[in-house]
């Protein structure tokens, strides 16, 4: 069985593992203070041109959305997410369950409208009834988008520029950062991703890593008490080198930019394989997410020998599915889907 059901289906790259394993043995400070956590702080800094962006290590997705959003919010405020967003879909009332509502605009392959997020904004702000509703506090994203589409350098722009002119903050979500960087479409460096939004996370999960992610506050601007806000969550580890020490291989020799690069690869050879059998694709992902249209009954053929996710309904007798590949995708395992998807036969 042949997996592409998701880009965490694998354990870490074998540089994490084997720098995991070489510092095993060694003692160290406990709550992120340790050695290698301080490392990969200096070098997170070093590669988003931010000398002193706060940073924190956190263990997954959703606790990081979840704590990071409720840390910036006050109490009668929500955060403006699209409606497939993460945090509105697939996170299972996280943030509804900090006390926050998800305020949610129309999506466009995934992705916010500047102007619809304006409108927005200015809508609320001229309600004589505002003072009865849930407050728009901040502005989530994510780069790249659940559809697998990437923000342009001029759409950031366009909707940091937004949140400024409202005096909100711009949070961007980035489980899966590393392939919208890998993209061959993609113009938004990490840099530039600093300068433009006012906190975001570089997903390690999904990108090489056991577990982790990284939250930067590019320009010094974390809660005072972030700490103890991450602590309140459940969200502290005390042996919390176990990402510090991950991001410090992810961090060395740009290793976290170069195995993105694989997923991408192999994502449009997947594309390749489903087009030259006639197979629509739902759009075209730039990234390693691959939305295909199958007819059920073939996808239940498929799913005997590949596992892959069903995304939603398309009509009465077909479906969208999910096609991921990752930085551990190899090209024995697109062959193997290659020759699978070839056993095709006439409906």
């Amino acid at each position: 069985m042949v997996s592409f059901e998701s880009d965490y289906n694998n354990g870490c790259h074998p540089l994490v593992m084997q720098h995991l394993t070489e510092t095993n043995h060694e003692s160290s400070l406990s709550y992120g203070f340790d050695l290698w956590s301080e490392r990969a702080r200096l070098k997170i800094r070093e590669a988003c041109e931010c000398p002193d962006a706060d940073v924190f290590f956190l263990v997954g997705g959703t606790q990081t959305n979840a704590t990071v959003i409720d840390a910036t919010l006050r109490s009668y405020e929500g955060v403006v997410s699209v409606e497939s967003g993460h945090i509105n879909v697939h996170e299972s009332g996280a943030i509804e369950a900090t006390g926050h509502k998800v305020l949610t605009l129309p999506d466009h392959q995934g992705k916010m409208d500047a102007r619809e997020l304006e409108a927005y904004l200015q809508g609320f702000h001229t309600d004589e009834a505002a003072g009865h509703m849930v407050r728009p506090g901040m502005v989530y994203i994510t780069q790249p988008t659940e559809l697998g589409t990437i923000y342009s350098a001029q759409e950031l722009v366009e909707i940091h520029h937004v949140c400024q002119q409202y005096h909100i903050p711009l949070y961007v979500d980035g489980a899966r950062l590393g392939y919208a960087l890998a993209s061959n479409t993609n113009d938004v460096s990490l840099p530039f991703l600093a300068k433009h939004c006012d906190a975001f996370y570089i997903g390690g999960t999904k990108v090489g890593a056991l577990c982790g992610e990284a939250v930067v506050f590019p320009h010094r601007n974390a809660d005072p008490h972030f700490f103890t806000i991450v602590k309140q969550h459940g969200a502290l580890l005390a042996k919390s080198r176990l990402a510090g020490v991950q991001f410090d291989a992810l961090f060395t020799d740009s290793l976290y930019l170069r195995i993105s690069r694989n997923a991408i690869l192999w994502a449009e050879r997947v594309k390749e394989i489903f087009r030259l059998k006639g197979y629509p694709l739902l759009l075209d992902s730039p990234t390693n997410q691959i939305f295909v249209i199958l007819s059920d009954t073939e996808a239940a053929r498929l799913r005997k020998k590949v596992r892959f996710e069903k995304w939603c309904p398309k009509d009465e007798k077909r479906s969208v599915y999910r096609f991921v590949t990752s930085w551990a995708t190899t090209e024995t395992d697109i062959q193997t889907l290659e020759s699978i998807v070839n056993e095709k036969q006439e409906e």
